[in-house]
């Protein structure tokens, strides 16, 4: 049967009433990584697929992977990668049953931003 009172129910909760906290946002950044990742595959991919096409081709894709632009995506999908996977391994740990308290969620939660920024940190250095 429809619910007739249907405009005069209360509205849920909204962004702008509540203040963000880090773990949404981790949540949230951990999809947007996963999903971001696809755009730095796809790009190597192209760069792969062009240098078994031909010079030429392979000259195209190169020029735009190792420019300004090409370098950036793959800077930060670097980070987007490393980011991702730390935030995995905090899910697979409160997959245990472990580290839900807020002081220790909060402390995780940096754990990963900070760890996936030196993380690529050491990674571009190193390479």
């Amino acid at each position: 049967m429809a619910d007739v009172n249907r405009g005069n129910r209360p509205l849920s909760p909204h962004l702008s009433i509540y203040r963000p906290q880090l773990n949404s946002i981790t949540s949230i950044l951990t999809r947007i990584t996963g999903n971001a990742l696809v755009v730095g595959a796809l790009m190597v991919t192209w760069w792969f697929l062009a240098a078994a096409t031909g010079p030429d081709y392979f000259a195209t894709a190169d020029a735009f992977v190792t420019s300004w632009f090409g370098d950036l995506v793959l800077f930060l999908s670097l980070w987007a990668l490393w980011y991702h996977s730390l935030a995995g391994l905090r899910h697979l740990y409160w997959d245990t049953g472990r580290g839900f308290e807020l002081d220790t969620a909060e402390k995780l939660g940096w754990a990963v931003v900070g760890g996936s920024v030196l993380l690529t940190l050491l990674t571009v250095a190193v390479i």
